[in-house]
């Protein structure tokens, strides 16, 4: 058995290794409780407390009820219905509404990774190969699974879905339910239908980065939740940098190549509002040797896919994009989201911004707009295409909303007082917009180039030719028998306590009192220049060959801030690894030994 996955294999007379189901990550003979889920955090996800609100809206569902989690990207809302779900695996299996298949496939290999058997329903399986992940699922081999708001409807699934047990739905990015939204898709109006004809009505959680007071309201009456447990948390970001500069557009394109060459071996998203921009600056970015990577709706399917892998795997740094690359993407360690544009409305904006330091650590979020952009905002909504099933009159209701919206954007952009409090004021956190922050261009005004005379570096950079020549394999093979193949491992994939918080105290000056906000105090704290430095660029590298080896993003094995938190304790016992925020039982299983060995070293 595979002791990291809990993954059993059969060996048949022919000597081929057939799957056998896995182990659940929690078999209780009880009702789960806070306690329960306390539980599987610490051993599955390696934290030794939730994050804020997270217990509230995980504490309802345990008790039935619905919840409503509106939480800043970064904060945490996939661990809402995940843990429940590791918790209840054994006996049923939480459906996932989700509007990506990127974002079911990351969350997926994420999940894998910490030992919660996940699975997703989607379009980039063959019809053989979802009657297989289905019958799977009939026979408890899930704890959830991932579908699109659109399987909902369809009779066969909902014969499915009559047939298990389902102690939870979860609704991703929930505010597509709402026209007043900016993703709205009518697809999510068929929610609520599908769990008004289920056997069982389970507990609902609703979930999702940005929405106003009125989506929240549209949130709760499309979906039909029941009073449900409302956890709003705060909208401010403070790793977050806000800046808005208005700028000429060949004075963006300067701008752009000065900033990535004084930020060259940080990640970073450049934004634009059209296919053509895309490919310019993807071109620009890449002849001054950088190493770039484009994507827009107008490129294949597998050059899609090979940026997105070269992004999330590290190999190139900077991904140039529209509005269709993002949403679903966990890549923790983006430092800078450049708008090159202007977004069409304030939710998105902040969504596309929010990509930025989800690991907590400083980061720019800045937008470069002009005059021209408006008008390019407003013939993008002249034209934008009818929302699918939407009657003449939401369409007319819908286009208003959008020009509101995209007003709203316009006077960020043109902001004279706090960008924070602006956004913040949106999101109904705050009724002023006037207060002052330590962390916009508003409040601290600078010039934008400032800091940005820094000796030119260049790198090998990428280029479109180099996709050309690259194989895209095809992950599934419709030649294959299907009683062999195996659904889990083919998803596809472009010293002791008290001594280390004295030791912590002494070096950092902080206080630890071993809650995760202590912990995550200490190891925000910058690494110093040399040998730590040192050691964290080789654990980067490590986890980096790691990830090849298993067909995963680097920050799915582990984050900078756990790399971060290893170089500062040096751990050298299983034990004391285990100790280290961001690690748990299966990864200590899966990594153990390649990280002890590399700290070891040190």
């Amino acid at each position: 058995m595979d002791e990291a996955s809990g993954q059993r294999r059969l060996v048949t007379a022919g000597g081929h290794a057939l799957p056998t189901r896995p182990e659940p990550p929690v078999t209780l003979d009880h009702a789960p409780t806070l306690s329960d889920a306390r539980d599987v955090l610490r051993s599955c996800f390696g934290y030794e407390s939730f994050r804020p609100g997270q217990e509230d809206v995980i504490g309802a569902l345990l008790e039935g009820r619905d919840a409503l989690a509106v939480m800043p990207t970064g904060a945490g809302k996939s661990v809402c219905y995940q843990v429940p779900a590791a918790l209840w695996g054994a006996h049923g299996l939480t459906l996932v509404v989700s509007p990506l298949i990127s974002l079911m496939q990351d969350q997926v290999q994420a999940l894998k990774q910490v030992g919660i058997r996940g699975s997703y329903l989607n379009s980039t399986l063959t019809p053989g190969q979802q009657r297989v992940v289905l019958q799977r699922a009939r026979e408890g081999w899930y704890d959830l699974m991932y579908v699109a708001p659109e399987r909902l409807a369809d009779p066969w699934f909902r014969a499915f879905a009559a047939q298990v047990e389902l102690p939870l739905l979860a609704v991703d990015e929930a505010h597509c339910v709402s026209q007043w939204g900016q993703d709205f898709r009518p697809a999510y109006r068929q929610i609520r239908d599908f769990v008004e004809s289920l056997p069982a009505r389970p507990p609902v959680a609703a979930l999702t980065a940005t929405a106003t007071r009125r989506v929240r309201d549209d949130v709760v009456e499309l979906l039909g939740l029941r009073q449900p447990q409302l956890q709003v948390n705060g909208f401010d970001r403070p790793n977050l940098r806000l800046s808005s500069f208005e700028m000429r557009p060949r004075d963006k394109k300067k701008w752009l190549v000065a900033y990535v060459r004084a930020h060259v071996r940080e990640a970073g998203i450049v934004y634009c509002p059209s296919r053509k921009l895309v490919e310019e600056l993807r071109d620009l970015l890449q002849k001054e040797g950088f190493s770039a990577v484009g994507y827009h709706a107008g490129m294949g399917d597998d050059e899609r896919a090979w940026a997105q892998a070269q992004f999330v795997n590290d190999d190139a740094l900077v991904m140039v994009a529209t509005n269709a690359f993002g949403m679903g993407i966990d890549k923790s360690n983006v430092r800078y989201v450049i708008n090159c544009g202007l977004p069409l409305s304030l939710e998105e904006y902040y969504q596309e911004a929010g990509r930025a330091g989800r690991d907590g650590e400083p980061s720019d979020c800045i937008l470069l707009w002009s005059a021209g952009d408006m008008r390019t905002g407003y013939y993008l909504l002249e034209h934008s295409p009818a929302a699918e099933g939407a009657s003449p009159e939401d369409q007319a209701a819908l286009d208003r909303s959008r020009r509101s919206l995209f007003g709203t954007m316009i006077g960020y952009a043109r902001s004279e007082t706090c960008l924070r409090g602006r956004i913040l004021s949106y999101f109904g956190q705050r009724k002023a917009v006037d207060d002052t922050c330590s962390g916009c261009s508003v409040c601290e005004p600078r010039d934008p180039w400032e800091g940005l005379k820094a000796p030119r570096t260049t790198r090998r950079g990428g280029s479109t030719d180099a996709y050309a020549s690259r194989p895209v394999a095809n992950p599934w093979d419709e030649s294959a028998d299907l009683s062999a193949w195996d659904a889990d491992d083919a998803w596809p994939s472009d010293g002791s306590q008290e001594r280390k918080r004295r030791a912590r105290r002494d070096v950092h000056g902080a206080r630890d009192d071993g809650s995760a906000q202590g912990l995550r105090r200490d190891f925000s704290v910058p690494l110093a220049e040399g040998e730590e430095q040192e050691l964290f660029e080789r654990l980067r590298e490590l986890r980096k060959a790691l990830a090849r080896e298993q067909g995963v993003a680097p920050y799915v094995v582990f984050h900078d801030s756990t790399l971060r938190a290893m170089v500062q304790l040096r751990p050298q016992t299983e034990e004391e690894f285990l100790e280290v925020p961001g690690v748990g039982k299966a990864k200590l299983a899966r990594y153990g030994e390649a990280f002890l060995a590399e700290l070891a070293q040190a």
